[in-house]
């Protein structure tokens, strides 16, 4: 039986884009700016994330204490609300549709790792949010993830399939537990 051999690792091909002095200075404004409360104002976060090549819509709300890995692979759209505690590992794009709420804590996680090769390699999937969606306090995106329109991941739930639109899910491994009607 093979062992795991974290020794031979590497990210080969994989490149997050942006220029390593780019990387280096979104990793510190990240830090002082994004991942604290000291700077409270979403109006300077929104500012920030498009000096960094995101595209972000009207009206975006970006709570304290929020991680985004890469913002040159994120595009949010309009009205759409990112919580206190979020964390966005975008290694790879994140789209996140018009309207859509991020509840505190959630995490999107675009990469995992294969743990069926002895060298652990990276796997790397898109996550799309389409619009109305609503992902639940400390619920898990994993990668590959679209979550279709309106659809709702419940609070501490982890979506590891795709979520139907108008649906509400619920659940490790998130399940579908009724439709979504808005009235």
């Amino acid at each position: 039986m093979q062992e795991t051999d974290l020794s031979a690792y590497h990210n080969f091909p994989y490149h997050p884009g942006g220029t390593l002095f780019k990387r280096i200075v979104w990793f510190y404004v990240n830090a002082i700016l994004f991942k604290t409360s000291i700077i409270p104002y979403s109006r300077l976060k929104v500012y920030l994330l498009r000096l960094f090549g995101a595209s972000v819509g009207v009206g975006v709300n970006i709570k304290p204490c929020v991680n985004i890995k890469y913002p040159w692979l994120l595009n949010i759209g309009d009205h759409s609300w990112i919580g206190e505690n979020v964390w966005i590992d975008n290694l790879v794009p994140v789209k996140i549709g018009k309207n859509v709420c991020i509840s505190q804590g959630a995490l999107l996680l675009t990469g995992n790792h294969n743990y069926k090769t002895p060298s652990f390699d990276l796997i790397t999937g898109e996550i799309i949010l389409e619009n109305g969606v609503w992902i639940g306090a400390g619920a898990i995106i994993n990668q590959g993830i679209t979550a279709a329109s309106h659809s709702v991941l419940t609070v501490g739930s982890i979506a590891t399939k795709n979520l139907d639109p108008y649906s509400i899910y619920q659940g490790n491994p998130a399940l579908k537990i009724r439709s979504r009607s808005i009235i």
